[in-house]
């Protein structure tokens, strides 16, 4: 670029410039086109030469480990947090990454991307209290009236009820960032993904769910997971489906939460493409690995690594992932789904 172009660059008092200069860069900078690609590239080429292997599930993901020791780093942009049991280990990815880049040691993480995380002995919770409180503010609802449950079971949302908003911009921003607060309370995701459906026209009747649902939050902000720190490691899954609940569609909606001991690892709510397959012959991305899935699957209950077991509703944790639930059984699956209140006083027990 011209030094004419970058941000009205001053020549020193004894410095010429040759007719038409240009600037030539070192470094990627923010902003620049190719600036994240650079960053990424390099980032990944520091820590596998430093041994470390990087996850194929999830790209920002990178672990080492060994006999004794354990380190995983994730990576967001450039904010990175650590996981690891060794000090020595750890302290040496310290000092590969000072040698690399310019980094700022923050200690013991209690705060990341919106993430609160606290720890104890018993474990660690992490939630997204202050988010949850500023988009209550946001949206002017800080003091309301809080909600049992996140939506009106009797009530079955569609694309033609109530009058189109002036504007869609709002809902659909709300919207966005509550499919943030997904990320530490899966209970809502249903609620979420729901509300979601109607991004294209929303009305009235959907930004009403929406404030009820937002009314929900108010009423446990400080409402997320908890890992406890003495859980087996063993692997349970739940998955459950709401066959033709969709009044616009008549799609199923499908759940599944996987727990490693007591804690909740993974968990969805999705809309069931049954409809495309069968209309579509040629819909390979979502049929391709079916067949092959399921001799897996079939293989690993032959072995009797797996066990599937029919689980009756009253006990399906999966149950609050696909459909809006009363007070009582919401809240029975609620106490059951490894979440915590870490900022609402314990019952005694």
């Amino acid at each position: 670029m011209t030094f004419e172009r970058w941000r009205g660059y001053t020549p020193g008092p004894n410095e010429v410039l040759p007719p038409n200069p240009v600037c030539r860069l070192h470094k990627s900078l923010y902003g620049l086109k190719h600036a994240s690609r650079q960053w990424n590239q390099t980032f990944t080429k520091v820590l596998v030469d430093a041994g470390y292997t990087q996850s194929e599930s999830d790209t920002s993901l990178y672990v080492k480990a060994s006999p004794t020791a354990f380190v995983a780093v994730l990576v967001y942009v450039d904010d990175i947090a650590i996981a690891s049991n060794n000090d020595e280990e750890l302290s040496a990815l310290k000092s590969t990454l000072v040698a690399a880049f310019k980094i700022k040691d923050l200690g013991l993480m209690r705060f990341f991307l919106g993430l609160e995380i606290a720890r104890s002995v018993s474990g660690i919770s992490v939630c997204q209290r202050k988010y949850a409180l500023d988009l209550l503010e946001t949206v002017g609802l800080l003091a309301c009236k809080p909600a049992s449950v996140h939506m009106d079971p009797y009530a079955h949302l569609s694309l033609e009820d109530g009058t189109p908003l002036p504007s869609a911009r709002p809902y659909r921003e709300l919207i966005g960032r509550l499919l943030y607060l997904t990320i530490t309370r899966p209970v809502i995701t249903f609620a979420v993904h729901k509300l979601s459906q109607f991004l294209q026209r929303p009305t009235d009747v959907h930004l009403q769910a929406a404030h009820r649902f937002l009314k929900y939050v108010k009423g446990n902000p400080g409402q997320g997971l908890f890992y406890p720190s003495n859980s087996e490691l063993c692997l349970n899954a739940f998955a459950d489906a709401d066959w033709a609940s969709c009044r616009d569609t008549r799609i199923s909606t499908t759940g599944y939460c996987v727990y490693l001991g007591t804690s909740l690892i993974c968990w969805r709510s999705q809309n069931k493409s049954a409809i495309y397959i069968v209309t579509n012959p040629v819909f390979h991305e979502r049929t391709k690995h079916v067949e092959l899935d399921c001799h897996i699957v079939r293989n690993q209950l032959k072995a009797g690594t797996l066990t599937a077991i029919h689980v009756t509703s009253v006990n399906q944790l999966s149950d609050i992932l696909t459909k809006p639930l009363h007070p009582s059984p919401f809240h029975f699956l609620l106490g059951r789904l490894s979440v915590s209140s870490l900022y609402l006083p314990r019952d005694p027990d």
